[in-house]
């Protein structure tokens, strides 16, 4: 069914007939239908707000949740959403014209969150955590708006390797981006279904596509971002041992609490052996 190539969503209008682009989109649907089946992400009837950015993620997240709800795949309503944050520069009509054009049901929100951060953060810090925070406030109060039950990202399988090793090595924790969270009010569910996707698939998908890509301007022009460097760090792995990224991703899905050290996790203490069991 996913081979049909003559009955396909708009947002796939002027695909490649080439091979490798058939493989590449079949590969990125397969994974993100199995991370949606896998950590439950469907609720028959909910209504989804995917957030979009204009980058080459949240792009690749959007049409395939389209060619999934086309074929039938995933039974619930989506909802594009943009945040436009008032950077200097930003294109605002790029994203609007964009939906409306592929004829996707999408809000656009004006917030300046912007000024607040520059006037807030110290010059030389990096604007990441105040930034998302504010963002991550009025995504909330939209999704409630538009009677959402899930908002929708498009972090992929090496933004949550980074997080993991940004949480290691910075915040001393084994952690990352689940691909399924509730929300602290308890009333939204976030949802990543690309985890299981690589950056460098979703950068080749939504350029295969021609999509207008809207660089963020902001974060991602302050030089030394620990994000980066883990990026390189993994870069170089990758470069001399190909194939390292997905190893290590199946490794967070394989974890054993009882080889690790964390007493809340696995009862050390209450370990006993064959001969203490027979006394």
């Amino acid at each position: 069914m996913l081979d049909d190539t003559k009955d396909i969503h708009p947002l796939f209008d002027g695909a490649p007939s080439t091979t490798e682009f058939k493989k590449l989109r079949k590969r990125i649907v397969r994974q993100t239908r199995e991370a949606i089946e896998q950590y439950g992400m469907i609720e028959r009837g909910a209504r989804w707000m995917v957030c979009m950015s204009g980058g080459k993620d949240s792009y690749t997240l959007l049409a395939v949740l389209h060619e999934l709800q086309w074929r039938s795949l995933l039974p619930v309503d989506i909802l594009a959403v943009n945040l436009d944050q008032g950077q200097p520069g930003f294109p605002a009509t790029v994203l609007p014209k964009f939906l409306s054009d592929k004829g996707v049901p999408h809000r656009i929100e004006y917030q300046d969150t912007y000024s607040i951060v520059m006037d807030k953060v110290p010059a030389g810090r990096t604007f990441c955590s105040l930034c998302s925070r504010l963002r991550r406030s009025h995504l909330y109060r939209i999704a409630r708006e538009e009677g959402c039950s899930a908002i929708v990202l498009g972090h992929h399988r090496d933004d949550i390797l980074e997080t993991f090793f940004m949480n290691l090595f910075h915040g001393g924790r084994l952690a990352t981006m689940p691909p399924k969270l509730v929300n602290e009010e308890g009333d939204l569910f976030l949802y990543r279904p690309l985890a299981h996707v690589a950056e460098v698939d979703c950068e080749k998908f939504a350029q295969a596509l021609n999509y207008p890509i809207i660089p963020c301007d902001l974060c991602g022009s302050q030089d030394g971002l620990q994000r980066q460097q883990v990026k390189q760090i993994l870069d170089t792995w990758e470069k001399n041992s190909p194939g390292r990224r997905q190893v290590m991703f199946r490794a967070l899905m394989n974890t054993r609490p009882s080889h690790l050290l964390d007493a809340n996790l696995f009862d050390f203490a209450g370990l006993t052996t064959n001969q203490e069991q027979i006394d």
